[in-house]
């Protein structure tokens, strides 16, 4: 197994955010968990492009600090949404390690953490969904918590994803120590 930690990056990790200190909580809970049983933390940010204001070299582009990679976690960079698209090294990455469960953690709910849940899926991967580690913002067709509920109640379970509390998910994570 291997915890992906997906687009928490500091231009949209803040209180916009659905259940923001649960996620911030949650999320350093299972890097922790992580760390501490040997799982490998992989860490994913989007690169919306030279002169967004999101992408190398902009503040907003790196990772929050509070979950902050240590110096041997791998960091991949994507330009779209899914981050095992083949863009982006991370499958070729997991194939070398023969590694096909995934746990997931990050932003957004209905952007890049549902294209990676279902391209994951397509792809054979065992996707873990913990609760509330996962958020997105309100917009113009559903508010923060509608759209949460929406993917990690209804969309993911039962279809794409294995959605575990937390309990659950630091249990696993600690039946893979290494």
């Amino acid at each position: 197994m291997i915890l992906l930690v997906v687009d928490t990056q500091k231009g949209i990790t803040d209180e916009r955010l659905h259940e923001f200190e649960k996620l911030k909580r949650n999320i350093r809970t299972l890097i922790s968990a992580a760390r501490k049983n040997g799982v490998e933390v992989v860490y994913v940010r989007h690169d919306d492009g030279p002169g967004t204001g999101f992408s190398a070299g902009d503040d907003e582009f790196d990772i929050f600090e509070e979950f902050a990679p240590e110096e041997k976690e791998r960091i991949f960079d994507k330009t779209v949404n899914s981050a095992f698209h083949n863009s982006t090294g991370l499958v070729e990455y997991l194939a070398e390690k023969s590694e096909k469960k995934i746990m997931i953690a990050g932003l957004q709910t209905n952007f890049c953490i549902d294209a990676t849940i279902k391209s994951g899926f397509e792809q054979g991967y065992e996707m873990i969904v913990p609760e509330y580690a996962n958020s997105t913002f309100d917009n113009a067709y559903m508010k923060r918590d509608v759209c949460y509920h929406y993917y990690n109640d209804f969309i993911w379970p039962g279809r794409y994803a294995l959605c575990v509390t937390m309990e659950e998910a630091v249990r696993a994570l600690e039946g893979e120590r290494k």
